[in-house]
């Protein structure tokens, strides 16, 4: 139909649903109930293969994300030589020569923690 006889149609029944809703005929309710309620605008069925559309779309955009961390984490310098497990296990020992944290921390009385080791034994060349 037109764009010009919709609008037309859309006239004549607004005028219609102004008077007593009981006098209208089913088919004029039909058609009032369509136009504020059907399958249009915000209410329309998404077309055919959209859901695979968005799916490959999201898959492709992670992809890509995947190589880029792996093309910027390549690039990237080695870790610093306080994040081995020798390193901070030193800094534990040092803490306690130190006495530092004499009530909860490192230093105090059966204390169970791990204290400053974090990482993993450093890997031999």
């Amino acid at each position: 139909m037109p764009p010009q006889e919709q609008a037309d149609l859309w006239m004549a029944l607004r005028d219609r649903m102004k008077v007593d809703w009981h006098e209208l005929t089913l088919q004029e309710k039909k058609a009032a109930y369509w136009i504020a309620f059907g399958p249009h605008g915000p209410r329309a069925l998404p077309p055919p293969g959209e859901g695979m559309k968005i799916f490959w779309y999201t898959s492709i955009g992670i992809a890509v994300s995947f190589v880029l961390f792996l093309l910027i984490r390549s690039q990237a310098r080695p870790p610093p030589a306080t994040m081995t497990k020798e390193y901070q296990e030193a800094t534990n020992e040092y803490l306690r020569s130190q006495n530092v944290e004499p009530i909860s921390g490192l230093s105090s009385e059966g204390y169970k923690g791990k204290g400053q080791v974090q990482s993993a034994p450093k890997k031999k060349e």
